[in-house]
């Protein structure tokens, strides 16, 4: 008796979970796994909102700033205002905008001046062309340094001596680096026209953040906020369009040397850098 009550016991010792007990194992673990995506996602919009506020924005108010502290913009002359970036090396009449054109022969219109357009940097920046066609050079002047002359505090960006660059990492976790410049715009330009903060090295979907954020509605080629187009960047009209959302996306690999038929074939490896992008963000002055 004792024998046959004994085994009973251990059958019922050995039996395996319950239908309701596998059901509620199931949902502590989706639970789980749908807090850890919610975390993820929260992360990385705290971390874009920290690149927009302590970061992009606080250019825009550097930028503000020298243009209220000189009454001029970055780079340009104080002698003979152009109202362009980089003002101080363009020439009107074929002499330095601070000399020439004494005698009023040509009217002061950004048509009227050459070496127009550079782009303001620190250090050796990206090289002409690098974005697509018409993509201007460096200017022989030094963001750095104009800001230091003027006395205005830079943002701490990724450090002392550093401060127009921002290190954060992609949705694939790698290492990506924005990097702010400013330059002027001929008319025409269809990621914007006259002064823009040119940042290089946004993903996507940090793109797109800037975007609705500065004017409130994320269309690359509308508003304040554009993309600068990797084709001509004056060939396609963005007047009265139905909209054009940001090239590619957060899934596209980086098209770099020797990978350049990664975007074309939407790979989207977990291990893969995301595509960057290049925006303009055009000045108030």
């Amino acid at each position: 008796m004792n024998t046959q009550m004994n085994l009973r016991a251990g059958a019922r010792a050995q039996g395996g979970f319950t239908l309701v007990e596998m059901a509620v194992v199931l949902v502590i673990i989706g639970l789980i796994l749908g807090a850890l995506m919610i975390g993820k996602d929260v992360q990385r919009n705290a971390e874009y909102q920290k690149i927009a506020n302590k970061y992009a924005f606080e250019w825009k108010k550097a930028y503000d700033e020298y243009y209220q502290r000189t009454g001029v913009v970055i780079g340009d002359t104080q002698i003979a205002p152009t109202y362009m970036v980089n003002g101080e090396e363009s020439l009107i009449g074929g002499q330095p905008a601070s000399q020439g054109n004494l005698n009023g022969a040509l009217a002061g219109l950004p048509e009227n001046y050459s070496n127009t357009g550079q782009r303001v940097c620190h250090g050796q920046g990206y090289a002409e062309n690098s974005v697509g066609p018409g993509d201007p050079g460096i200017s022989g002047q030094d963001l750095h340094d104009l800001m230091d002359r003027i006395g205005i505090r830079m943002p701490p960006g990724r450090g002392e001596g550093k401060e127009d660059r921002y290190l954060f990492t992609d949705s694939n976790g790698n290492a990506a680096e924005v990097q702010v410049c400013f330059q002027w715009n001929p008319p025409g330009t269809i990621s914007g026209a006259g002064n823009v903060m040119v940042l290089r090295g946004l993903t996507p979907d940090l793109a797109r953040f800037l975007d609705q954020v500065v004017d409130g509605k994320p269309d690359a080629l509308e508003g304040r906020f554009r993309i600068q187009n990797a084709d001509a960047n004056d060939n396609e009209p963005s007047w009265q369009q139905p909209g054009h959302q940001w090239t590619s996306n957060n899934t596209y690999a980086w098209s770099e040397a020797g990978n350049t038929d990664a975007m074309n074939s939407g790979r989207n490896r977990d291990e893969d850098r995301v595509d960057l992008l290049t925006a303009h963000w055009v000045m108030d002055q």
